[in-house]
């Protein structure tokens, strides 16, 4: 709960201040007794504006709930749209939406478009303000992205180039919808050599190639690995297993070279934690997280690396099924509910998933597929080792 009663309305402001604002905005912060906001935000008000400014602490939102306390209505300057990852989503779900009155400006996700030539409806957005700059790495498509500063840019394009997409069109937008206006066009891989200086106040349109979106699960050889890997067509009938959910979390545990999580971030938009007790195949799960931009925290071996992870939604064991404490603690971590999917190689994994469905019930399935190859001027077929699956809801 929160101390303050009074009214807090936010006003969005483009780069182009109050000049950019529409009669009944400019009038509310007119009437205003308090205005908060960020130095950028706050020096765009004219001087007409009499209300005390007071700069966000920081950090901000530890300060949020009693920030307010003691004061009657006050108002809030935001760059945009402050609903689009703004903070007029952050002061509603705090104080509630009939206290939080918002007056948006135009976006800089829809001036960017609006540049570009873009729809906004077919445009992803991601926001970079407090993510780390690999999960705006995609496959394909194009998207605008919101920077945290000045140097957004650079680390982007950087990577993009370290990940082989250096082709990729790369538009810088500066001071949108100001007299300061810039907009620059370059490949990220030519981006990333020259290393312009931009403006901290910037947004990123990126149109990603090679286009290599895949809908169904990807190739083995679109991940780094040793080998220690869910093969492709194992990998899409545990994927249906799994059944990945929006903002769900999945614990990836033998993770080898980090494809199960990959793929679960990929199809659901969710997180995923990988654990893996290899320091070099860590490695390369990380670097493969890099490529693919989704939200994996690599972790060490489990069920050692258990501690401080957030609780998962859905696990699945894809190696040391057999390790002693091992299933124990993975059951444990799940809340009633929770989905458990295993996969079985060895004749001694599947001999201790055919206990633990004895013992727990659930779905025991076995799969095995077969590759054409040439024997002579003809065809035969050569077995895959077989997958035993078993997947269980814990009551």
């Amino acid at each position: 709960m929160t101390g303050h009663e009074g009214k807090i309305t936010v006003v969005g402001i483009g780069a182009d201040g109050m000049a950019g604002l529409g009669q009944t905005t400019r009038n509310e912060l007119l009437s205003a007794t308090v205005i908060f906001g960020g130095p950028r935000q706050l020096d765009l008000l004219d001087p007409e504006v009499t209300a005390e400014r007071r700069a966000w602490p920081s950090p901000l939102l530890p300060a949020l709930p009693t920030l307010f306390d003691g004061l009657p209505d006050v108002h809030v300057v935001a760059s945009g749209d402050p609903m689009l990852h703004g903070i007029g989503a952050t002061l509603i779900r705090l104080f509630g939406r009939d206290r939080v009155a918002v007056l948006p400006h135009v976006s800089s996700v829809t001036l960017a478009c609006a540049r570009l030539g873009w729809s906004v409806q077919n445009t992803e957005v991601i926001s970079l303000v407090n993510a780390a700059p690999h999960t705006a790495m995609r496959l394909g498509g194009h998207a605008i992205v919101l920077s945290k500063g000045a140097d957004t840019p650079r680390t982007l394009a950087r990577l993009l180039t370290e990940a082989r997409r250096g082709q990729s069109e790369f538009t810088v937008l500066e001071q949108l919808g100001g007299p300061a206006e810039r907009v620059t066009t370059m490949t990220a891989a030519d981006w990333n050599a020259a290393a312009p200086d931009v403006d901290a106040l910037n947004v990123i349109a990126v149109r990603y190639v090679p286009d290599l979106r895949i809908g169904a699960a990807l190739p083995d050889t679109a991940f780094a690995h040793d080998g220690q890997i869910t093969k492709q067509h194992v990998r899409a009938v545990t994927l249906a297993t799994l059944q990945p959910r929006p903002d769900q979390i999945l614990w990836d545990v033998g993770s080898g070279s980090g494809s199960v999580a990959i793929e679960w971030c990929r199809a659901s938009g969710g997180r995923a934690v990988a654990f893996e007790s290899d320091d070099v195949r860590r490695e390369r799960i990380i670097n493969n997280v890099t490529a693919f931009g989704v939200r994996v925290d690599v972790r060490g071996a489990a069920p050692e690396s258990f501690a401080d992870v957030p609780a998962p939604h859905t696990i699945f064991i894809g190696g040391g099924l057999t390790r002693p404490g091992l299933f124990d603690a993975c059951f444990d971590a799940l809340e009633s509910g929770g989905r458990l999917v295993a996969n079985a190689v060895t004749a001694e994994s599947e001999a201790f998933v055919v206990q633990l469905y004895s013992k727990l019930g659930g779905d025991l399935r076995r799969f095995q597929h077969y590759h054409g190859e040439p024997i002579g001027g003809f065809t035969g077929w050569r077995p895959a080792l077989p997958i035993t699956q078993w997947t269980v809801v814990k009551e």
